[in-house]
């Protein structure tokens, strides 16, 4: 499934990211990298999720959202 998928209030898995070289370079600056947990803490219209990732929460566009694979990783938030 991918991220803009995903429920409040759940955990996943990041599993691929498919975006553009600086994109992507840049979520993995971040801390967006394969295998990381992230959590659903808000949703705020089609897509555009707020999350926790490592400890920080970050806003994605549905044009992000939409290209990072994920898998449910259990409930609750990290």
């Amino acid at each position: 499934m991918y991220l803009n998928e995903a429920q409040v209030g759940k955990n996943y898995t990041v599993e691929k990211i498919t975006l553009p070289f600086e994109t992507e370079r840049r979520l993995e600056a971040l801390g967006m990298t394969n295998r990381a947990p992230v959590s659903v803490l808000n949703r705020k219209g089609k897509g555009i999720l707020i999350i926790k990732l490592r400890g920080t929460r970050f806003a994605l566009g549905y044009n992000i959202t939409k290209n990072i694979e994920v898998e449910e990783s259990g409930d609750g938030v990290l």
